[in-house]
């Protein structure tokens, strides 16, 4: 059927009429005027794609009609303009589009169906880690060892690049995948089809929402969720509230924007707005560079939003013309803003739209700060650290505790480190690593910190050898900047030097401590420290040995690294003392605002972005070496350890399973609170006495051949296995921390793999408990296909993290939520159980079901599949055999 709103399309340029827009305000619709920026993007999108079929005319009033739909749970299509991914998402994605086709040809399809319809960009930015430092040529010696380590998987991406249309592959060594997209993929206005319509993306990262600083509304998805869009399926969302968020005043002289980043998630958190969408208004809006509002926006998955919207304004458009875009294409971009009125001018109070709610942030109260030290949340001022990690040593163990003996507190171990004798303690700090798209896009922060190294230099400052310090840039630019500006020689004096073009440490790829440095930490039992620029500080992410990790800016990581020890007041305490026995306080280097704007406006130039990104694509030589099968369908090689064809499509056939009521399960593991992706499935270090480690081994590998369980996620085999293989796991079942759990049949303690492998080959399902914020931090969808390898049907828990939640309906398992007010410990559960769930022959969205124990006592779940879409994707197995039956019928 043709589109019923074709009567509002109109050339945006009389003298071009086959360059067409849908000019909403032909609606004449005094609704749409006071509609929130971010969700005009979704009316645009609505109205462009109704078809009657997938897009409703009706879904187009819901999403008109904003106002007083908000609050009734409606669900709506959303079809983004394309979709992006990183490589440890990325592979995953193409393995299961390559064994897609193959089931398709199985069911007697065309297999070439299943291939990308919405453009699609994934940038290598995972896989690298900082195995050297402090050296002139790390850089290269850690992109040698990504080659040497992922070649098979960056072949496998390189023949999907080439197998399937519409994908287009942006080699290693380029950046971080959202800084470029701010820099260089984002186009804020597409111009695609004979249409302009506002850039909309949907990314296999959280920190997609990275891109909403531009004015591209954005968000993080489940890779399982993304392959569906890839394919041409919309999204199917419940309309958001959207909660203004007005910013007001000044930032003060010494305030960072990661400084109000932490203060602005932390207030989030507070007033909660999981599942809403966030929009950002007031003059202080006009304050902030667009880097400083994509730092706010980066941050949004901590504190819970989907996304976190600043509408284009003027520094917008400004910040497109500085990053090299086309002067034409920016000009028609503003055109069209300006004549859809979505172009926003944050000074005019009469532009402002109705909010769900408003909350206010003056960004004069704001105070340096940092965040830690298990959570992004947990925002300290930069005045209180030293006094607030001395208290979270004696607290009980928890997300500000770490229950250390009051006679410990003050422990000392002596080591040595490459001939010279040190000292560590509780607070010192082994990492500290200027890393994470949230700062390094940020030009103010970025000099900020080279300006610091500077000063600190001169003043014969220097950071103590055996502290992992590095460097890793969102892109080729920040390198370019802080080196024509005479930063960088700086910086690398006190160990900073460029380590790679990618997440890294922010991730878990922060490499191998000296073992000195290890064993120190080991036999004192202390609280180590890691202090980065990052977005994550979850316990067990960044480095095992560091139980303690602090977000901060990237001044205040070279001033942490500078100390050695987060038991510092700097306000009170000198840095270091120079040559004429002067204290040097912080307060003596840290750079003006002046300075620093001062510099950026010399330094910062478009050349350097056309420069960087207009070889973007071929400058790898690695890159453009490896050599590619070019058959549609791929040949699976099996001795490979990195790429599998995964068992998730084994025995599909057209007709539909009816669901059956889960059975007698047992449960396999028993959660608390805020339980995060990485503890479901880790993205770092393998370890040697893990059952992933065993298998590898068993396949011929060595410890130093086994990678990252990141860069392992082609291969279901090593993935069920790290299932749950976090070494900081806390199961209520055990008694200490660590990937075991109790196998109730036998009594005997195991890896949580292996005891889930002896349930299955009893033919016992399992289940999972779990408190509050379940599958909270990155999109990972492998923490929804592990446990269902592992033969878990359900979890139940009293909430869930967005993204995860939308994960396990896509691979079929389904998620439970507690009844409001209860919870295991009001329903006096122990998880030594079993548990039949009643699943209903005719399901609704939201629906509650009864669940039998053995013990006699029966209580009430809710369903939380929450739209139609997501039943029928329960009732196919799962959304990826949806799209099969799909496709092959």
């Amino acid at each position: 059927m043709s589109n019923p709103f074709v009567w509002i399309v109109e050339p945006l340029d009389p003298k071009q009429p086959l360059k067409k827009f849908f000019n909403l305000t032909k609606l004449e619709d005094v609704r749409y005027a006071r509609l929130p920026f971010s969700i005009r993007v979704l009316l645009e999108a609505a109205i462009r794609n109704c078809d009657e079929f997938l897009v409703k005319k009706g879904d187009v009033e819901n999403i008109l009609n904003w106002k007083v739909v908000q609050h009734k749970n409606v669900e709506v299509p959303f079809k983004p303009a394309r979709v992006i991914l990183q490589d440890f998402t990325g592979v995953p994605a193409v393995v299961d589009f390559a064994a897609m086709r193959d089931a398709v040809k199985k069911l007697g399809g065309d297999p070439e169906k299943i291939n990308p319809i919405c453009p699609a960009d994934l940038v290598i930015d995972h896989s690298i880690q900082v195995d050297f430092n402090r050296r002139s040529d790390s850089l290269q010696k850690n992109q040698d060892l990504e080659f040497e380590r992922n070649k098979e998987r960056f072949e496998f991406l390189k023949w999907g690049s080439q197998a399937f249309k519409n994908m287009r592959i942006i080699p290693p060594g380029s950046g971080i995948i959202h800084q470029v997209n701010l820099e260089y993929l984002a186009r804020v206005v597409m111009d695609q089809d004979g249409y302009y319509y506002p850039d909309s993306v949907v990314g296999t990262d959280s920190h997609t929402t990275m891109i909403d600083g531009l004015g591209v509304l954005g968000w993080g998805v489940g890779g399982i969720e993304a392959e569906a869009v890839m394919l041409g399926q919309p999204i199917s969302m419940v309309l958001p509230e959207v909660v203004g968020y007005k910013l007001l005043g000044n930032p003060q002289p010494l305030v960072t924007s990661t400084d109000i980043v932490l203060t602005i998630t932390k207030h989030l958190r507070q007033v909660g707005v999981v599942g809403k969408f966030v929009e950002f208004f007031g003059p202080g809006v006009a304050q902030l560079s667009i880097a400083d509002r994509a730092t706010i926006a980066n941050m949004c998955p901590e504190y819970g939003a989907t996304a976190a919207y600043f509408p284009v304004d003027d520094i917008s458009i400004g910040y497109l013309i500085q990053t090299g875009r086309d002067k034409e294409k920016v000009l028609c971009t503003k055109r069209y803003l300006e004549a859809v009125g979505m172009l926003r001018d944050f000074k005019n109070s009469s532009q402002d739209p109705d909010f769900t709610q408003v909350v206010e942030l003056d960004l004069h109260t704001v105070v340096p700060c940092c965040s830690g030290p298990k959570r992004p949340q947990d925002k300290v001022a930069v005045s209180d650290m030293k006094k607030d990690f001395e208290t979270c040593l004696g607290a009980k163990q928890g997300f500000k505790g770490f229950q250390i003996a009051p006679d410990q507190h003050n422990s000392i171990v002596k080591f040595n480190f490459e001939g010279c004798d040190f000292e560590l303690a509780h607070g010192s700090v082994v990492i500290a690593a200027i890393t994470s798209c949230t700062n390094t896009s940020n030009p103010s922060v970025m000099l900020g910190a080279g300006l610091l190294a500077k000063k600190a230099v001169e003043a014969g400052l220097t950071v103590k050898p055996y502290i992992k310090t590095s460097l890793s840039p969102g892109s080729g630019v920040v390198t370019y900047y802080l080196r024509e500006s005479g930063v960088m020689s700086y910086l690398s004096q006190l160990g900073f030097d460029v380590v790679g073009y990618g997440c890294m440490t922010c991730i878990g790829n922060s490499g191998p401590l000296p073992e000195s440095v290890v064993e120190a930490i080991t036999q004192g039992d202390l609280v180590a420290v890691g202090v980065l620029s990052g977005n994550r500080n979850f316990e067990g992410r960044v480095h095992p040995n560091t139980r303690a990790n602090y977000l901060a800016s990237p001044p205040l990581v070279i001033a942490y690294a500078i100390a050695g020890t987060i038991r510092i007041d700097f306000e009170k305490e000198p840095l270091g003392i120079d040559a004429s026995g002067k204290k040097i306080f912080l307060k003596d280097i840290w750079p003006t605002r002046n300075e620093i704007q001062a510099v950026e406006r010399q330094f910062v130039i478009p050349g350097m972005f056309k420069e960087v990104y207009q070889k973007i694509e071929t400058v790898n030589e690695s890159w453009n070496a490896l050599d590619a099968p070019s058959d549609k369908l791929y040949t699976w090689n099996p001795k490979s350890t990195y790429i599998k064809s995964p068992p998730f499509f084994d025995g599909l056939t057209l007709a539909l399973q009816t669901p059956k009521t889960i059975e007698n399960a047992y449960v396999l593991l028993s959660f608390g609170d805020s339980v995060t992706t990485d503890h479901i499935s880790p993205a770092g270090n393998i370890a040697r006495n893990s059952p992933a480690a065993r298998y590898l081994t068993s396949r011929g590998l060595t410890p130093r051949e086994f990678n990252s369980y990141g860069s392992r996620r082609g291969n279901d085999a090593v993935m069920a296995r790290g299932t749950f293989a976090n070494i900081r796991l806390v199961n209520k079942f055990i008694d200490k921390q660590g990937p075991q759990t109790v196998h109730f049949p036998s009594g005997e303690t195991l890896d949580v793999f292996d005891a889930a492998e002896r349930y299955k080959q009893a033919g016992h399902p399992l289940i999972v408990l779990a408190g509050k914020e379940y599958g909270a931090g990155s999109s990972r969808d492998w923490a929804a296909k592990g446990p269902f390898l592992l033969g878990v049907k359900a979890v139940l828990a009293e909430s869930y993290e967005r993204i995860h939640r939308s994960n396990l309906v896509g691979m079929g398992v389904i998620p439970l939520q507690y009844l409001p007010g209860e919870d295991a410990g009001t329903l006096g559960l122990t998880g030594r159980e079993r548990y039949t769930i009643i699943i209903p022959e005719k399901l609704k969205p939201q629906m509650n079901v009864q669940i039998k124990l053995d013990t006699g006592k029966t209580f009430h779940a809710i369903m939380r599949f929450d739209t139609d879409v997501e039943l029928t994707y329960f009732h196919n197995g799962g959304i990826l055999n949806y799209m099969i039956r799909k496709m092959a019928s």
